[in-house]
């Protein structure tokens, strides 16, 4: 755990910002080979995403690999995905920054959890089963905890982003909110550090980050994160599952 003031001194002025680390320093750096670390490496092949088409239709599988491949026109395979955005009874808002180890998007900050709905014993897995099954891996959040009927499934948005040039994103993201409070023992191979933030300090925390935020919660952040911020205690009457956004990175 780390007590970190932050750089900007109006910040300072308002507040002190802890953020929590999960690293562990008697951990040993994994090896890493061509770039990607073992673990990572291995879900990449192991993993079998589920392609989709401009309306969610499933319409066959491929790896995690070949799904976050960028092709030589800078295609990359459209596939279904999840975010959820989990904010604690107070209504402060969890975000992580992904681990260097990562790799799509290392080192960004993003919000709780985004991953992918994959193929299981030959059946696409459901979206909340899905979340559930990353927030217990990346957050060590207990399934026990977090019943189905807990989620709030907001609405699904298509994006694309090139990423590094070699890994990237094409996705219809499934967005997911989840309220309450958790104790986080976070995965140190899927997150280097995570805060909990207020919705009053978030225009001020932003710019005090040390690297970028991921394209998508950059999206849903200019979008519609404030909508539904501000309309927690009645978030189910905003939803809009059969709805589907195309926000542009600008």
């Amino acid at each position: 755990m780390l007590a970190r003031h932050l750089s900007r001194s109006f910040w300072n002025a308002l507040r002190v910002e802890t953020r929590f680390l999960s690293s562990d320093a008697s951990k040993p750096l994994p090896e890493v080979k061509d770039g990607v670390e073992p673990l990572q490496a291995a879900a990449l092949e192991k993993d079998i995403c589920l392609l989709v088409d401009e309306k969610d239709n499933m319409t066959g599988t491929a790896t995690k690999h070949k799904c976050h491949r960028v092709g030589p026109n800078g295609d990359i395979l459209l596939h279904r995905a999840f975010s959820v955005f989990l904010f604690n009874k107070r209504g402060d808002m969890l975000m992580q920054r992904r681990s260097s180890q990562k790799v799509t998007y290392p080192d960004y900050y993003s919000n709780a959890c985004c991953s992918h709905p994959l193929l299981i014993d030959n059946e696409p897995e459901d979206i909340i089963t899905a979340a559930r099954r990353r927030l217990n891996h990346e957050l060590g959040i207990p399934l026990d905890q977090m019943p189905p009927e807990m989620f709030t499934f907001l609405t699904r948005v298509h994006y694309h982003d090139p990423g590094d040039g070699v890994w990237g994103e094409h996705e219809i993201d499934h967005v997911l909110v989840l309220q309450d409070d958790y104790k986080i023992k976070p995965n140190s191979d899927e997150i280097s550090e995570y805060c909990y933030v207020p919705k009053n300090e978030f225009n001020a925390f932003i710019p005090t980050l040390e690297g970028p935020i991921t394209p998508w919660f950059n999206m849903i952040k200019r979008h519609r994160l404030k909508l539904w911020w501000d309309n927690l205690h009645r978030i189910k009457e905003l939803t809009e599952p059969e709805k589907i956004h195309k926000f542009m990175e600008k």
